[in-house]
């Protein structure tokens, strides 16, 4: 036996189990028959799990059998059958829903997985899909909330019973035609089914890729948030920093502080340098003092010819020189260009209302060229080091040492270690040797295999010459043989010739 479901998404075809389920299918075709699934709302669909409905005021908690409409309140549910055993084994399987007393009602579900064991027993199966699969699909695809109510409505629209072999109970009220929905039915709080969310339908091209953009920025910024490159996903580069590319290697920073000057006060200029080598990366940032200068530079200065290659002048999107404020605070940035990478250089603008509380001060050093690098040392007088300073190696005694270092007596080995350490050095020195006369031995072992090879391979070929001058021998043998054999056949010829002349 067949009925047909009409959803807002797609149809479904349902064969009941009429003989092992005959209660259950008595009740389906009956309310189906008098129109009670109209406008039911899917109120919970969990993905790849199940969808349920036939609920008719959409909240889970109500529906009554075909019985209640005509024996009243005593009617209002149906005791589950239980025999024979059907499993949900198969997606799209129809259950009816058990009330919590192994009563049913009227709301049921269709599974959207296989092997469902958990259902087993608990719930009534009386029927599957026979064709909509692809309905199935798109109904578990749909945007629920954490309670899975779909955020856009989906209903059954309507039913439709192709055979029905129960005869109808005396008193049913069968509609003449479907009833049409009032507006408390439709109103869920939802988007409606036929409700358009597609904001950009109407928009431009233009404007539908820029929001596409401004979208796919966002989510490359969050990203890099998480993985700890940027500290905030809203940061934004600074607006009085230009980038310049395209220099010649010999351009320097004073070169490029001259020319860009007269736009403007410069607070940093620097050309970015090889780490190792120190040779310039041909390219630079120059941080002006305020934003109108930067934007005149912008505008003067790109493409024009310095030390015979044209520059490229664009906005900086560096955001190296933002200061993280910390989680939660923000994120700021100093007119002065100061470098905030370090967690040393933050330190000591954290603690900079309270000198006392700076857990490391600076060496009285003159700075060597213009980038911003702050040197840290120790706490004088405290007589501790930090882990840092600890692994750092000792410099040569040739290096002039800040003032605040002062040299440690150094503690003399005892007996015992120095013996240990002799017998540990003597120990290496054998290790060592007996290694090195290992390697000696395997060395001169691949020689003298490799010097063997190469005279078996020399006699080998000894004796292929031999074997080839033979055969030649063989075959001069051979033809001094046959010229023999026809002088001899032909010298009784000749003597008979000569006796008859």
């Amino acid at each position: 036996m067949a009925v047909i479901i009409e959803t807002s998404i797609g149809d479904l075809t349902i064969d009941l189990y009429t003989e092992e389920r005959p209660n259950c299918s008595k009740n389906f075709l009956k309310l189906c028959k008098i129109k009670y699934y109209n406008f039911s709302l899917f109120h919970c669909v969990q993905r790849n799990f199940i969808a349920q409905t036939g609920d008719p005021t959409g909240t889970g908690r109500g529906g009554e059998s075909v019985y209640f409409s005509i024996y009243g309140e005593q009617a209002r549910y149906f005791d589950m059958e239980k025999n024979p055993i059907i499993k949900h084994r198969r997606m799209g399987s129809i259950s009816m829903v058990n009330n919590g007393s192994d009563m049913h009602g009227s709301q049921f579900f269709v599974t959207l997985g296989e092997n469902l064991d958990s259902l087993d027993g608990r719930h009534t199966v009386f029927g599957f899909v026979s064709e909509g699969l692809d309905t199935l699909g798109k109904l578990s695809e749909v945007y629920c909330d954490r309670e899975g109510r779909p955020y856009q409505d989906v209903r059954i629209l309507h039913t439709v019973v192709l055979d029905d072999p129960f005869e109808d109970p005396r008193g049913l009220p069968i509609p003449d035609r479907s009833p049409s929905p009032t507006k408390e039915m439709l109103e869920s709080g939802r988007l409606r089914i036929d409700e358009e969310i597609d904001g950009m339908k109407d928009k431009p091209k233009e404007e539908v890729d820029e929001l596409i953009a401004q979208k796919e920025a966002r989510a490359r910024a969050t990203i890099l948030e998480m993985i700890g490159d940027i500290p905030d996903s809203e940061v934004k580069p600074p607006d009085n920093v230009l980038f310049v590319c395209k220099l010649n290697p010999v351009t320097s920073d004073e070169d490029l502080e001259v020319i860009f000057s007269r736009f403007g006060s410069i607070l940093c200029c620097e050309v970015i340098r090889d780490q190792k080598t120190g040779d310039s990366l041909c390219y630079a940032f120059i941080e002006f003092e305020n934003r109108e200068d930067c934007e005149t530079a912008y505008f003067k200065m790109d493409n024009v010819l310095i030390d015979d290659r044209r520059i490229h002048v664009d906005f900086s999107q560096s955001v190296s020189k933002v200061r993280w404020m910390g989680k939660g605070t923000g994120t700021g940035h100093f007119a002065d260009g100061r470098d905030f990478r370090d967690k040393k250089k933050n330190a000591v603008d954290i603690y900079e209302d309270e000198p006392d509380e700076l857990p490391w001060k600076l060496k009285e050093q003159k700075r060597g060229g213009k980038q911003y690098d702050l040197v840290f040392s120790d706490e004088e007088g405290d007589g501790k080091k930090s882990p840092s300073s600890r692994k750092r190696k000792q410099r040569p005694q040739s290096r002039s040492r800040s003032p605040d270092r002062r040299e440690q007596p150094r503690e003399q080995p005892s007996e015992g270690k120095r013996e240990r350490r002799s017998r540990s050095r003597e120990r290496e020195r054998r290790e060592r040797d007996s290694r090195e006369n290992r390697d000696r031995e395997n060395r001169d072992n691949r020689d003298r295999e490799r010097e063997n090879r190469g005279k078996e391979r020399e006699r080998d070929r000894d004796r292929e010459r031999e074997k080839e001058k033979e055969r030649e021998r063989n075959r001069e043998s051979d033809k001094f043989r046959d010229r023999r054999e026809r002088d001899r056949r032909r010298s009784p010829e000749r003597h008979q010739r000569s006796h008859r002349d």
